[in-house]
């Protein structure tokens, strides 16, 4: 998606570590400098510090006179080229922005009704192009509540789900008089047109074989594929040196579910949940039907790093101006675990596009158009 700033317009981002949350907000204030003039801030904690949100959101509104903050927690978060991932610490951007150009909106749960009472008159006056969105993984419905955003506020999405094996903060101070951090849904800043911004996503995988059809199934079990056992296709089109010991294939190979009137070829990356050699059959971690389409794609450091610089090479041609800033949000299983460092990801961003500002977090699943997705990277720039 594409939708420059006026020359007033900036980006300030940093982050620090630490297990007490006073002096590692002090730490990330004094990298941050100054934020005179700042209207809307992005906070992204590590879970470690989580359980203090309130506590940090608040001591931010008074110290930077920042009111509107938006943001959640994640296993990592990160700033300009720093990650730190699963330890204390936090990361934050303040921007100036236009008057006008942006509005909060409250934890939606089961409807759009806060966000109608809080930014209707504002979506009726100026629209909305791009909303970050942060969502509770613990939403029974969390597909669903962001397809129904996307499609009724007629907005682009990105962002992501917390991660967090303690509290799910969904930060949206200033979006109402209420608490500034709630759970339990999706909550986010929604950007005027007027705002240009590009965003793009990285898959981390490569399709192997061809896109096959589901022939039979039973939930998310896929029973056949182009009429024959599953396994059987499963083991041509992996091949037969990872088809001779299947204990090969956890975290490897994942099946993907092509995206019906996708322009752009995308799919749904979804694990491998269980495989039965004598029933032949392949269960993955979505539900399926009958007449599906379905591919699988590997996925290894190589693969993703090659996906991601064609992402960015492809964003550089679209983006004629240095980006002003950015958020990158990250699958937590791609980070250290497949590139071998945390910020890898950030330097190859910044090969691309240089020093700029820039703060995201590590995220249990992305959010990119109306979807959710899972191993990707969703890069949104202000541009």
């Amino acid at each position: 998606m594409t939708v420059t700033l006026d020359s007033d317009t900036r980006f300030h981002a940093a982050c620090a570590a630490g297990v007490e949350w006073g002096p590692t907000v002090k730490a990330c204030l004094d990298r941050l400098g100054p934020v005179a003039g700042c209207n809307l801030g992005f906070l992204y904690l590590t879970d470690g510090l989580a359980e203090h949100a309130t506590s940090i959101v608040t001591l931010l509104r008074g110290v930077t006179g920042i009111r509107h903050w938006v943001g959640t927690a994640g296993i990592g978060v990160m700033a300009n080229g720093a990650a730190l991932f699963d330890e204390p610490g936090l990361a934050i951007m303040a921007a100036r922005l236009p008057e006008d150009s942006f509005r909060l909106f409250p934890t939606l749960t089961d409807g759009l009704e806060p966000l109608r009472g809080s930014a209707g008159g504002w979506l009726d006056k100026h629209g909305a192009a791009l909303a970050l969105v942060h969502v509770d993984p613990h939403h029974a419905d969390m597909a669903g509540l962001v397809s129904r955003l996307s499609e009724e506020a007629g907005v682009f999405l990105v962002g992501g789900l917390t991660a967090s094996r303690g509290e799910f903060p969904q930060i949206a101070a200033g979006a109402e008089d209420g608490d500034p951090v709630t759970d339990g849904g999706v909550s986010g800043v929604l950007f005027a047109p007027n705002l240009p911004v590009a965003t793009a996503l990285t898959q981390g995988c490569r399709p192997i074989g061809p896109t096959r059809t589901v022939t039979a199934s039973d939930d998310n079990v896929i029973l056949e594929i182009d009429g024959r056992p599953a396994l059987d296709v499963f083991k041509e089109d992996i091949g037969p040196e990872l088809a001779a010991d299947l204990r090969q294939v956890s975290g490897l190979i994942c099946a993907g579910l092509p995206i019906a009137g996708s322009d752009t070829q995308d799919y749904l990356v979804r694990d491998l949940i269980a495989i039965d050699p004598r029933a032949g059959w392949i269960s993955i971690a979505e539900r399926v039907t009958t007449g599906q389409p379905v591919m699988f794609t590997r996925r290894d450091r190589e693969t993703a790093a090659a996906d991601m610089r064609r992402m960015l090479d492809s964003l550089k041609k679209r983006v004629k101006a240095t980006p002003k800033g950015a958020v990158y949000v990250s699958c937590i299983a791609r980070g250290p675990s497949l590139f071998g460092a945390a910020n890898a990801e950030l330097s190859m961003i910044r090969e691309t596009f240089g020093d700029i500002p820039l703060t995201g977090f590590f995220a249990s699943g992305e959010v990119s158009h109306n979807r959710l997705y899972g191993y990707t990277g969703v890069l949104t720039l202000f541009l």
